[in-house]
């Protein structure tokens, strides 16, 4: 059925410099005006109803029947598809929301939904050599149906876990894009459903490689990511929230259909080369779990995440081709060819020598220096213009082809068609206009050329190191003598101070996610970049996320060795400052971390370090074979100019944490494995250096840091611990000194203190509270803490009384307590009864001489002759009602 849209006469609005508010007429009330299918009404403009005008009250708005008010809006691009994802398929929709941006889509997996759109600026951004590419990610509390804890009830900054997904979003995709396109690109996802089975992270790394493949942006390979975890001995590609529960590895790939592109591993429970039995290369039993992840079964688990990334790029590449929008290429915008030959020319010679600087701040200050001098000399020399007074680049060629036409010359006086004559004059050579901006990122491009040569050809690399050389390495521990642990790292001109503090479960870090359960982390490692690190002015506030993804990165190598929470009952807390660097101070802060908690005396099962790898994609280009070559512990001058950034950690035999970007389009598991085996080499002349740490860590806990200690108590004590509202453990803190107790529903009670002796009285205190005291069980030298006119409250074990009525505390008659004792007074006393609450009755009497303990000397004095008639009239103790009271209450206990 065509639809027709239906656009209002020019003339049918008419200027005018009031507003007036507008209401629908009578007219348009009561009839129907059709005209091609839309809907027209009159509308009257009150102030002045001589004027109206018609205007379409729902441009989009088609009827079925093509006549009447029952109109139905259409979406004539809805697109519905399903595409592999893994073991299974993802439900992917474009064209029903979010239409005006260049490209939104939907992507559906079991009830976890993402949405993703791509939006491109029209106006290209000032030239750089960073793409100016944004990602947002935001998880919606509306999702799992919860809203946000926080006073404003809605989503405010940006999670860490958040961040760390729009990481995973942005590395994968600035390779696929081209160099020179400026335009700035925006990319938005947000959680709209999640079902608590479905992880919504890889699937929004997928979102946003199917929305750039639809959208204008000109990237050149369709993006996708997967999880694998291993469960049961057994790679499973994109498992469940509840199946990665019991994996043993958590691994996160993304990729195009011919290439690798980011890869991401945690490790939760782990494996030891030993504990496997490999077949054909081909896992066939696993037997154990040690320590670390062998690179064998690494490697394999990357070759089944990529064959699945592989079948889900396809399917986007047919949907794009079959969709997608047409690319924006000629927005991309690359400096003339020409320009690099004049820079080559001006600065050549001069730059190799200032790359051979092994100083950062020196080299740096040299090549800083020749930049301006080539930017001087090519403006001397009229190559250079400024855009801002002269326009733009582009349109100088035609500006000077006006000039050098032909001159016409016409002779004085009466002109007719003879007298005009056409004198050729000589073309000069006109040379080309470059901006500034340009010049600056070609010189940038032939420096890091000139630095790739330098390594292929000639072996060396700036510091003069081969391609496997690691940096000098000076470590150091206890530098901070408050500190419950503390060490400096120095490799090269990369230096991390690490520091170490211990706490109790109240220093933990709680975590607000979709999940809906409060969940608190008892290890995390921060990591802090100054701007001073390189030497530069900059802004201090929030971290970055830069920061919050070295600091992860760190925080997965070191969290593989720590002890369990049984073992060490510590909330653990690294802060990892960068105080210098010069490349890989995510590995520096991984070194440094491992000492310092040595130092701080955490049982940590072993040591483990850091190296950061770097590669030089095609060498046939500078002179070498053809085959990638691998840069062992690379410099920040390496990385940037280098086409990987490869991140491993781990002890002699196997890897804990590893992290993979590349910077060009893609690496094969040949070059990883290569990459993966020289890293190993790299780590284990590390740990051999860290090993001759001087000053040593301690391996004990500070003086400073604080005692806990672990107690089991029945579970139906619990409460009696806790009290009323928290009353009874409050005043266990108060009296006892202590810093803080934790209690859980199995009975585990942990007790925080900053000195022995109160932990001590703490322990007593909870003792003698959660004891099950047996009737005839008697209690020495114990304590009278309070009187009753109906006996006294004695504390058999601290936090523990009892009551000790009137008429146990002597063989003889007492009147009230104040007779025998007072307060502070020490007795022995038998525990004679315990009630149905629990409440225990002392005596005193029970531990005397039958003798003493007579019943007859318990009868109160009587006055008057004893043989008197029995029938005379009895007497009574005089006791007031507020002491008859208590006494029928004791007795009914």
């Amino acid at each position: 059925k065509k639809k027709k849209m239906l656009t209002s006469p020019s003339n049918a609005l008419h200027s005018t410099p009031h507003f007036f508010p507008i209401r629908r007429s009578k007219l348009c009330r009561s009839r129907n005006f059709h005209s091609g299918g839309g809907k027209l009404c009159s509308l009257s403009l009150l102030p002045a109803s001589r004027f109206s005008v018609r205007a379409l009250v729902r441009p989009d708005v088609v009827s079925e029947d093509g006549g009447g008010d029952s109109g139905a809006l259409s979406f004539p691009n809805h697109i519905s598809v399903k595409i592999p994802f893994g073991n299974r398929e993802i439900l992917v929709e474009t064209g029903l929301m979010g239409r005006q941006a260049s490209s939104s889509v939907t992507v559906t997996d079991g009830e976890t939904i993402v949405c993703t759109s791509v939006c491109v600026a029209d106006v290209p951004s000032e030239p750089s050599d960073f793409l100016p590419l944004y990602v947002h990610y935001q998880e919606r509390f509306s999702a799992v149906g919860r809203t946000s804890g926080g006073f404003f009830k809605r989503e405010g900054k940006t999670k860490d876990h958040e961040v760390l997904i729009c990481r995973l979003i942005d590395r994968p995709l600035r390779p696929t894009m081209p160099k020179g396109f400026y335009n700035e690109t925006q990319i938005l996802s947000w959680v709209l459903s999640y079902d608590g089975l479905h992880a919504p992270d890889a699937l929004a790394v997928t979102s946003a490689g199917i929305a750039v493949a639809l959208s204008e942006v000109p990237n050149a390979k369709a993006i996708a990511g997967v999880r694998v975890g291993l469960i049961g001995g057994e790679f499973i590609v994109n498992p469940t929230v509840k199946e990665m529960e019991e994996s043993q590895l958590d691994l996160f790939l993304a990729g195009t259909d011919t290439a690798i592109l980011t890869i991401e591993v945690k490790f939760n429970l782990y494996l030891s080369l030993q504990d496997l039995h490999i077949v054909d290369s081909a896992l066939v039993h696993l037997q154990g779990y040690s320590n670390f992840l062998p690179e064998e079964m690494l490697l394999q688990a990357v070759k089944i995440g990529q064959d699945a990334v592989q079948a889900t790029c396809t399917a986007i590449e047919a949907l794009a081709k079959r969709y997608g929008k047409d690319k924006m290429v000629d927005a991309i915008r690359l400096p003339p060819p020409d320009l690099y030959k004049h820079v080559k020319e001006l600065a050549g010679e001069e730059l190799s020598k200032a790359l051979q600087i092994k100083g950062k701040i020196p080299r740096r200050k040299a090549i800083s220096s020749l930049e301006e001098k080539v930017l001087t000399v090519m403006t001397e020399k009229g190559y250079v213009v400024d855009e801002v007074a002269f326009g733009t680049t582009e349109a100088q060629p035609e500006l000077l082809e006006d000039e050098d036409e032909d001159e016409e010359v016409v002779p004085e006086g009466e002109v007719d068609q003879g007298d005009v004559h056409i004198r050729p004059i000589p073309r000069k050579p006109i040379p080309l206009l470059f901006s500034e901006v340009d010049v600056k990122l070609v010189f940038k491009e032939v420096s890091s050329k000139l630095l790739r040569r330098r390594i292929v050809e000639g072996g060396k690399r700036s510091d003069g190191r081969t391609p496997d050389g690691i940096r000098p390495i000076d470590s150091r521990c206890g530098l901070l003598p408050r500190a419950h642990g503390s060490s400096l790292f120095t490799r090269g001109e990369t230096q991390a101070l690490a520091v170490v503090t211990l706490g109790d479960k109240q220093m933990a870090q709680r975590i607000d996610n979709l999940e809906g359960s409060d969940e608190y982390k008892r290890f995390y490692l921060q990591y802090t970049f100054p701007p001073s690190s390189v030497g530069e002015v900059g802004r201090i506030g929030a971290p970055s996320r830069r920061e919050i993804g070295h600091g992860t990165l760190a925080e997965r190598a070191l969290e593989t060795i720590l002890p369990s929470d049984d073992d060490f009952p510590y909330t653990i807390r690294v802060e990892s400052t960068i105080l210098e660097s010069n490349g890989s101070s995510s590995m520096a802060s991984v070194c440094g971390g491992c000492l310092a908690l040595q130092d701080a005396g955490v049982p940590v099962k072993c040591a483990v370090a850091g190296i950061a790898m770097g590669m030089v994609w095609d060498t046939e280009e500078f002179g070498g074979d053809g085959s990638p070559l691998i840069l062992s512990d690379i410099t920040g001058a390496e990385d940037a100019s280098g086409d990987m950034d490869f991140k491993v950690a781990g002890n002699e035999d196997g890897v804990t944490a590893f992290q993979m970007d590349i910077k060009v389009g893609g690496i094969t598991l040949e070059i990883m494995e290569k990459a993966l085996i020289q890293a190993k080499a790299g780590r284990r002349h590390i740990l051999a250096k860290m090993a001759k740490c001087s000053p040593p860590p301690t391996l004990s806990l500070s003086k400073y840091a604080p005692l806990i200690h672990i107690m089991k108590v029945h579970p139906s004590k619990v409460y009696s611990l806790i009290g009323s509202g928290g009353k009874k453990v409050k005043s266990i803190i108060e009296e006892s000194g202590v810093e803080a107790i934790d209690m859980q529903d199995d009975g585990i009670v942990k007790i925080m203190a900053n000195n022995v002796a109160s932990l001590e009285r703490a322990k007593a205190i909870i003792s003698g509270l959660t004891m099950v005291p047996a009737v005839g069980d008697i209690y020495r030298n114990c304590e009278i803490k309070s009187m009753a006119p109906y006996g006294a409250f004695v504390e058999i074990a601290p936090g523990r009384e009892g009551l000790c009525h009137v008429s146990e505390l002597s063989a003889e008659w007492l009147a009230k307590p104040e007779d025998a004792y007072k307060i502070g007074d020490r007795i022995d006393v038998k525990l004679i009864e315990v009630n149905e609450k629990g409440q225990l009755r002392l005596s005193v009497r029970a531990l005397l001489p039958e003798s003493e303990s007579g019943k007859d000397s318990q009868k109160p004095p009587t006055t008057g002759d004893s043989t008197k008639d029995k029938g005379s009239p009895r007497k009574y103790v005089n006791t007031s009602s507020k002491d008859r009271a208590a006494t029928k209450k004791i007795e009914a206990a």
